[in-house]
């Protein structure tokens, strides 16, 4: 018999928020990224990092994918996210590394930031389709306000968003990638199902990782939310907060941006003489 794990009753989509589910994906967020971005956004934001010069925050920082690399590259950083088990692990991270003296993990709520007078930062992060996980229009907007507050003016924010959601097809029990995971020592297979509601703008994606090892099987069942937000719409959004749109790209090499890309990138700039 398999043995379950996280087969809780699951909310109703209305029900949810687009935090849960990250505690159950801790486990799996890395394997199942390098099967997809490959690492494409980490030198992307590397390299954003490094022009900034300054101080850095990222919004989302997970299992510490992007935080170690951009810690590595010599700046002063703060990860944030609400996801206690995606932090324990960023920690590792961070410590297996040698850079806890340049870089540091603040549990917290993006929608207010927990920093008042001090640290302003130079750059904030917020990597693939973290702020679709805002699942209303108040959350986006008070996110927006609170990365404001902390920033320097004449500071950029980074934004990635995951591209065209309501043009994904929906599907049921699909396997979307197998393989090998050395640390776990197991086979895993990913099977997942999407659907959307459409009225709200929202998509799930219904996760069951399968672990095997030998004859015992083990399930892991979850759900992730996303938000649609378009770069016009998330423009019209960067503004009202009070910054200045400089640059909308289609990849992580500074491609320009059309509705077809693959990849969704806006920079703004924090406004010079917006009271914060």
């Amino acid at each position: 018999m398999p043995k379950a794990h996280g087969l809780q009753p699951k909310a109703g989509i209305r029900q949810r928020e687009g935090w849960h589910g990250w505690d159950d994906y801790a486990p799996f967020y890395d394997w199942e990224n390098a099967q997809t971005l490959d690492g494409l956004d980490v030198t992307f934001w590397c390299g954003l990092a490094r022009r900034a010069g300054g101080r850095v925050l990222e919004l989302g920082c997970g299992t510490g994918r992007i935080t170690i690399p951009v810690a590595r590259t010599g700046v002063r950083l703060i990860g944030i996210d609400r996801s206690p088990d995606m932090l324990v692990r960023a920690w590792r991270r961070l410590r297996r590394s040698k850079l806890t003296s340049c870089a540091s993990l603040v549990r917290g709520d993006i929608r207010s930031l927990p920093f008042r007078d001090r640290p302003r930062f130079d750059l904030v992060m917020a990597p693939y389709g973290i702020l679709q996980s805002l699942v209303r229009e108040s959350d986006l907007k008070a996110a927006l306000e609170s990365v404001a507050r902390v920033m320097t003016p004449g500071g950029i924010f980074g934004v990635d968003l995951v591209p065209d959601l309501p043009g994904w097809r929906e599907y049921r029990k699909q396997v979307r990638f197998r393989g090998w995971r050395r640390k776990r020592r197991a086979h895993v297979t990913l099977v997942e199902s999407v659907h959307q509601d459409r009225m709200r703008k929202l998509t799930v994606f219904d996760q069951e990782y399968i672990e095997r090892r030998g004859a015992r099987r083990t399930r892991s069942r979850f759900s992730l939310i996303f938000r649609t937000i378009g770069v016009p719409q998330m423009t019209r959004h960067l503004e009202r907060a009070g910054f200045r749109v400089t640059a909308v790209l289609g990849d992580y090499s500074g491609k320009p941006w059309d509705a077809r890309a693959d990849v969704w990138l806006i920079l703004a700039q924090k406004g010079q003489n917006r009271p914060t």
